[in-house]
C-alpha cells in the first residue's frame, strides 16, 4: 500500500519547528501506515533519503462538555530523520 495517501500533511507546531534544525520533521499519517511505507513515500514525495522513522500513535481521549461527554479522536504521527545536510522547505522560518 506503498501510495501517497499515506501522509496526510505534514505538521507545524513549535516542537516541529525546533525538531526542523536537527533535520527531523513531523507528519500526520493514516492509522494503517507502517514503518517502512511511510520511509518510501517521504523518499520519493520529497527526493531525500530517510535515516530513520519513529512513529507515535496518539491515543483517544474523553472529553466534557459541561454534562456531554465526547472523545477526542486518536491520531498517529511520525518523526522523519533526514540524511545529515538534507532539509525540506515545509516549516516556516
Amino acid at each position: 500500500m506503498a501510495n501517497k495517501f499515506l501522509i496526510k500533511h505534514p505538521l507545524i507546531t513549535e516542537k516541529a519547528v525546533a525538531l526542523g534544525q536537527f533535520g527531523k520533521y513531523m507528519f500526520l499519517v493514516r492509522p494503517e501506515a507502517t514503518v517502512s511505507e511511510i520511509k518510501k513515500v517521504v523518499e520519493q514525495k520529497y527526493n531525500v533519503k530517510v535515516t530513520k522513522t519513529n512513529v507515535i500513535n496518539v491515543k483517544p481521549k474523553q472529553k466534557r462538555l459541561g454534562r456531554s461527554v465526547g472523545t477526542k479522536s486518536g491520531y498517529k504521527k511520525v518523526i522523519v530523520t533526514l540524511k545529515a545536510g538534507q532539509k525540506l522547505d515545509i516549516l516556516p522560518q
